[in-house]
């Protein structure tokens, strides 16, 4: 209507033109609307009306912005946190602010003094560690370098997963660290759990308002704002709008005697544009077994065709419970919650140990934490005492130069015995074991830049992959087998026993035998009396291992975050004091340097 109205108004744009804008007009929100005339606006400043530069030949678009800018740095180990900042910044540049992203590791802290407003986007990774990418700023926050603050004003809002004891610890230090040096909080922080989706939205929100309220008001100005690199293949397909994609197979590649079952699954992404590289992870969208959703209700007194509303949305109970929420992993908050409407003394006890508290929800499902008193609850109850679902990320198993439009994973079953009955997990039974050849699956990449190949070819690796953790370097290997990389490739494996356990066996075999593999050592914990694992075979190897870190070689480590990562750091550690013959501080301060300079990466969990 106002486009019409304004084209009854003496106008420079003739007939065509206004029918043309009214039309492109006519399918954008109001958000977007209002960023195309800043957009406008900022091209009418850098061009003359006489001679118009041919839209071909911007390399980036001059938007007017109230004075004054926001700054959002993202600290993100697998990318959760590169996508709320990216969100925010897309936000932001809609409500009119100027706005620049960088990742923590592009970012100088000295830049913070030039600063008015800064949002920081924070992953905890390990045990409460900053990720790779932000180490060298979290350093420097805390060091004698860092400037005073005084004219800053900032938010923090951090993402983690409250079943591990340094729950969103990054983010937290960052706040500390920022408050420290004089830096004036506009918003409380946001500590998010693994369901973070609805609260980071909601708190992203409250926080441009904030910016706004307190940004400097005055001339417009002219901000750059990088336009993107128009080679890059962007697939549709993400978090928020999974692909469709066929399962071709689900293969048990662990023996008959074995005390797991590890799946080879194979995913076809034909048509889907989804592309990845080695180190990228799948999501994987999966839903919940109909048994055990029917029993979770009937242990709380509901028969399942209960309604509940999700996002609008009204579903049975039972419905809601496979697909729209967590229902095997139990956490700490669910605990919690439980404790106080069951009235249980055994869980009031727990809630008030927090080392016990997540330990025994890391041990125990729902239904067994719903077990522990009989209490009747209505449906809002046991929804309320959910966490809404997640999808199950995956480190690939393959190299798109090996294996074209398919995916390739590695599952390890999650099951275990809870009395007299057997305990599964979500997605690994959903994938290996109600899921046929043939049916659908919905899933997205999540790229993973801190777990990446080096970029020469001739760079030696190391990789320590033990169990599943083997999953990333059958990816890393079939790159560099494709890419005829010149550089040598040492293989660390371990499991329970050689004849049940080795995973991909013939391959390995055969990447060797053609000197893909320049070497393989292995540790088979239960094929003699005392027990041996990959860490033991580094500190055996200790001289060569130190040898090809001073020749320049990448250190790769993928698989459990509990023991075996920590017991594999140790043993980095042991092989840096005894033979760079330096002291304990010392030893840890080259590993630090190495993860800074990208040559020790961690895909943990």
């Amino acid at each position: 209507m106002l486009l019409k109205e304004l084209s009854a108004i003496a106008s420079p744009l003739n007939d065509q033109q206004i029918g043309q804008l009214q039309q492109a007009a006519a399918e954008l929100s109001p958000q977007q609307m209002a960023w195309i005339s800043g957009y406008f606006w900022g091209l009418s400043q850098t061009q003359s009306a006489d001679q118009p530069q041919p839209a071909q030949q911007l390399s980036a678009a001059a938007v007017a912005q109230p004075a004054g800018k926001l700054t959002i740095i993202h600290a993100s180990q697998t990318g959760n946190a590169k996508g709320v900042a990216e969100a925010l910044k897309e936000e932001a540049s809609a409500a009119g602010i100027a706005v620049e992203l960088f990742a923590a590791g592009d970012y100088k802290g000295k830049n913070l003094a030039k600063e008015t407003h800064v949002i920081i986007v924070a992953s905890t990774h390990g045990e409460g560690e900053a990720p790779d990418d932000a180490i060298e700023l979290h350093e420097f926050l805390q060091s004698k370098k860092a400037p005073k603050l005084p004219n800053l004003k900032y938010a923090v809002i951090g993402l983690g997963d409250s079943s591990y004891e340094f729950f969103c610890q990054t983010a937290k230090d960052f706040d500390s660290y920022l408050s420290r040096l004089g830096g004036e909080s506009i918003l409380e922080r946001l500590d998010c759990d693994v369901d973070y989706d609805v609260p980071a939205a909601e708190w992203r929100v409250k926080a441009l308002e904030k910016v706004k309220e307190t940004l400097s008001t005055g001339e417009a100005e002219v901000v750059q704002l990088p336009v993107a690199n128009s080679q890059q293949a962007v697939s549709q397909y993400s978090k928020q709008n999974p692909y469709e994609a066929t399962l071709l197979t689900s293969q048990k590649i662990t023996g008959r005697r074995s005390g797991k079952d590890v799946r080879h699954i194979e995913i076809d992404l034909e048509d889907s544009g989804l592309t990845y590289q080695p180190g990228d992870a799948l999501g994987v969208w999966y839903e919940n077994d109909s048994v055990l959703a029917e029993a979770l209700a009937t242990r709380v007194g509901l028969d399942g065709n209960e309604n509940v509303e999700v996002d609008g949305e009204v579903l049975s109970l039972k419905q809601a419970l496979i697909s729209k929420y967590e229902i095997t992993a139990a956490n700490p908050q669910l605990v919690t919650k439980y404790a106080e409407l069951s009235g249980s003394k055994k869980l009031e006890k727990l809630v008030a140990d927090k080392d016990k508290l997540r330990q025994y929800a890391g041990q125990t499902q729902v239904i067994d934490v719903l077990a522990e008193k009989k209490t009747k609850l209505t449906a809002e109850q046991l929804t309320g005492l959910l966490r809404r679902l997640t999808p199950r990320l995956y480190s690939i198993a393959s190299s798109q130069e090996e294996v074209g439009e398919e995916v390739h994973l590695t599952v390890g079953v999650v099951e275990f015995e809870s009395g007299d009955e057997t305990r599964q997990g979500g997605a690994s039974s959903h994938l290996s074991y109600r899921l046929e050849e043939g049916d659908n699956v919905k899933v997205f990449v999540e790229e993973n830049n801190n777990f990446k190949l080096p970029a020469d070819d001739n760079t030696p690796v190391i990789m320590i992959g033990p169990g599943t953790g083997i999953a990333p370097f059958r990816a890393f290997v079939q790159e560099r087998d494709n890419r005829e990389a010149k550089g040598k490739n040492w293989l660390f494996f371990g499991d329970r026993t050689f004849t049940e356990d080795f995973l991909y066996q013939v391959e390995w075999q055969k990447y060797l035998k053609s000197g893909v593999v320049s070497q393989i050592d292995v540790a088979f914990s239960r094929d003699q009396v005392e027990k041996v694992y990959v860490q033991h075979r580094l500190l055996e190897h200790a001289a060569q291992v130190w040898q090809w870190l001073q020749d320049g070689a990448h250190v790769y480590v993928c698989g459990d975050a509990n023991y075996m990562a920590k017991d594999v750091h140790e043993a980095l550690v042991t092989i840096a004091e005894q033979q760079g013959q330096k002291n304990r501080e010392q030893a840890e301060q080259y590993l630090n340097e190495l993860r800074k300079n990208k040559r020790y990466q961690r895909d943990v969990y």
